[in-house]
């Protein structure tokens, strides 16, 4: 996981400027898996501020010529990253294809939805890395359509060990805009939260599935 700290801070910062981060020790959100947690991020609000949104395609297509060259195909993973990624395919001028969690149940039955064909190279965008299982199911089901997926950039990860591991596993290489430590720190310095907060929210990425019971 290759993170520039410069862009580090500026995407912590932006992302909490627009309350696409929220921060919440004392109050903590229920994710959809159960966990009690902290904190939420929700990267579409970056949709609603043309600015913003201008800066992570920006920043997204400059890493992905200077590590990849152009792709043949950019690749979104529903239905959080259609949006970002669909902004990414059109500024590198570039075909779009978006990946669905599971096949259609009914006329085509597909999964990758779009224009896509054996042997493309193709770079994935996600909004989002938690544990990184529903990112990478979306590049089994790019590879098993025939892509050759050359690696996926994500606006922010958690950081937990175990996305790491499975991005490791499964021999795919990740960048991010921005991570978890640095908007933490960034988030004490602005006055967002309390070094006691910063605390509670690290004692929570240890071990997440467990925080709260």
């Amino acid at each position: 996981m290759i993170i520039n700290t410069d862009t580090a801070k500026k995407t912590a910062e932006l992302l909490l400027q627009i309350n696409a981060i929220k921060l919440n020790p004392k109050n903590p959100f229920t994710w959809a898996s159960g966990w009690k947690s902290p904190i939420y991020c929700d990267n579409r609000v970056t949709l609603s501020f043309p600015p913003i949104r201008n800066y992570i395609r920006e920043e997204f297509s400059k890493y992905i010529e200077k590590e990849y060259g152009k792709p043949d195909v950019i690749a979104g993973v529903a239905t959080g990253a259609i949006g970002i990624g669909m902004l990414v395919a059109e500024y590198m001028g570039l075909p779009f294809v978006y990946v669905r969690p599971e096949p259609k149940k009914h006329g085509r039955q597909n999964q990758v939805e779009g224009f896509l064909q054996k042997g493309q190279n193709v770079v994935v965008i996600e909004d989002l890395i938690s544990t990184g299982k529903s990112s990478l199911m979306a590049v089994e089901a790019l590879k098993e359509a025939g892509a050759n997926v050359k690696g996926m950039v994500a606006i922010f990860t958690y950081g937990f060990d175990v996305a790491v591991e499975n991005f490791k596993a499964a021999n795919v290489n990740l960048h991010t805009l921005g991570n978890y430590d640095t908007l933490l720190e960034l988030a004490v310095s602005k006055q967002y939260i309390t070094e006691t907060e910063q605390q509670t929210l690290k004692e929570w990425r240890v071990s997440p599935d467990t925080w709260g019971q």
